[in-house]
């Protein structure tokens, strides 16, 4: 039975899973929280890595409850990510593998991604949306690889998402994604927004800027809350989301769709995706571990 290590660290979360044969053995992880109205610069993210990647390292062998000559395989993100943090973590996984003597595996992170939803959920062959704070993208694997269909031309879902967080100062404790996806659920106005889908492709820049300057005017004059502007976001930026799904899906004749990304777990997106399979007499696949 092989058990691989794996190093993920190419944005705010650091975190080392193990797994034997397709079971998850262990998965630690750590996330670097900064102020609300504040991102996360790769130098300081990278700093936080370097300070707990090695805790993070023996809860995972701890947890998992093997040695390090247990292990067969040394696996990390070899990118697309922040450099500095990717950096980071490829130098410890590479110094692992070197001191225990093991194979060395770069993984890209987009593959990483659909792989370990395919794995955990057992889709076999399924249009992907793979929607996180630096990617968003339609994928279907056709004649021996991964194409992209459709994908955002300017900035990721969960880029806007986060940007609009800072926006109106809130936490980023656990992530603004999912504290948006909270009090989105206390929104019951509908503040209508711009929808831009452009073929298989979709943006999301035009929306954070009408956004961001509407934001304080309608809040200072009562228009509506933010939990109205969060529920709006979501809504309309989902919406688009299974627009192009749904295209990618008629095109590929798919009968499966698999939502991978940490915006892949936001609750209502599933429920936005799952209306539309059900239209078409398809099947959906999700994941819900941020």
């Amino acid at each position: 039975m092989t058990v691989v290590i794996g190093f993920e660290g190419s944005a705010n979360k650091i975190g080392i899973g193990i797994i034997r044969d397709g079971e998850v053995l262990s998965n630690p992880r750590r996330t670097y929280i900064t102020p609300p109205g504040q991102g996360f610069m790769p130098s300081d993210t990278a700093r936080h890595h370097r300070a707990v990647i090695l805790t993070v390292l023996k809860e995972a062998l701890d947890q998992a409850g093997l040695k390090p000559e247990d292990i067969d395989c040394v696996a990390y993100t070899k990118g697309p990510g922040m450099g500095a943090p990717l950096v980071t973590t490829a130098l410890v996984a590479r110094t692992v593998a070197q001191l225990w003597g093991k194979p060395l595996l770069g993984v890209n992170h987009c593959i990483g991604h659909i792989e370990m939803g395919r794995l955990i959920t057992k889709a076999n062959n399924p249009t992907v949306l793979y929607v996180s704070g630096g990617n968003t993208q339609v994928i279907a694997y056709s004649e021996r690889r991964y194409r992209i269909f459709g994908e955002t031309i300017d900035i990721a879902v969960g880029n806007c998402l986060d940007r609009f967080a800072r926006v109106i100062k809130i936490s980023n404790d656990p992530s603004p994604g999912y504290n948006i996806e909270q009090m989105a659920k206390k929104g019951s106005q509908y503040v209508e927004l711009p929808y831009t889908v452009k073929g298989m492709d979709v943006s999301f820049s035009g929306i954070l800027s009408y956004i961001e300057e509407a934001a304080h005017k309608m809040l200072s004059s009562g228009q509506c809350t933010a939990e109205d502007l969060c529920f709006s976001l979501q809504e309309t930026l989902f919406s688009m989301l299974v627009e192009i799904t749904e295209r990618a899906m008629a095109h590929c004749g798919s009968q499966e769709v698999l939502i991978v990304g940490g915006v892949g777990c936001n609750l209502r997106l599933q429920e936005m995706m799952e209306v539309m399979c059900k239209e078409r007499g398809a099947k959906l696949f999700a994941t819900d571990e941020r």
